[in-house]
């Protein structure tokens, strides 16, 4: 029998429907999101959010680089022509997640409609399980986290977890350009290495 890792097309056929990838470390785990230059930018060259940056507005953030890719398509559209990776602490980030509830209402997970409407009401945190997405940013089976953050998560978010942002723009249009010129094996190796996240027990998130 062999022992070679299987193709990445086995390894999307197994992965299991709701589950946390991401691109982590022992104590920080990296998510992604696209703003206007004006914002990215100055993010990017200081390390921290910009006081123009709201803070009191909900922000959703996405461990999935390919999925940021399929929202903001590929740096392209307007107001997310800049991709950060944000490195934040695994501490506020599983944080997040202990309080978050699901963004809609799910019958088995949640007891009825009303303790759903509670929790909403009093979570700082949204999560919604979206498709994850292939080079070609097609659908796949299998659900990608996004997270939301509302009030003080926001704040924590910007001006407590952060560890680091990059401006990963370039990174993009380089994969972007291989699998347009049709060399997806040059564009998968520069994928970020996304690997299962030990986020816990997530029942309460439907996963």
């Amino acid at each position: 029998m062999s022992d070679r890792t299987p193709p990445r097309a086995a390894q999307v056929q197994t992965a299991p429907h709701r589950q946390v990838r991401a691109a982590h470390t022992d104590t920080t785990i990296t998510v992604y999101q696209a703003y206007a230059p004006h914002l990215g930018l100055p993010a990017a060259r200081d390390g921290r959010f910009p006081a123009a940056w709201k803070r009191e507005r909900m922000t959703w953030i996405k461990p999935s680089f390919l999925w940021m890719m399929y929202r903001c398509g590929w740096a392209t559209k307007t107001d997310q022509e800049t991709v950060l990776a944000v490195e934040i602490t695994r501490e506020g980030f599983d944080e997040a997640l202990r309080r978050a509830c699901l963004s809609h209402y799910e019958p088995g997970t949640h007891p009825d409609r009303e303790a759903w409407q509670r929790s909403l009401r009093d979570s700082p945190a949204r999560v919604q399980w979206d498709p994850e997405r292939d080079l070609h940013l097609n659908p796949l089976p299998h659900r990608s986290l996004q997270l939301g953050l509302s009030g003080p998560a926001s704040r924590a978010y910007a001006d407590e977890w952060t560890v680091s942002i990059r401006d990963v723009t370039p990174l993009a249009r380089e994969i972007h350009a291989l699998v347009r010129a049709g060399d997806e094996a040059a564009a998968r190796a520069l994928l970020p290495a996304e690997t299962p996240y030990p986020a816990g027990s997530l029942a309460h998130l439907g996963a």
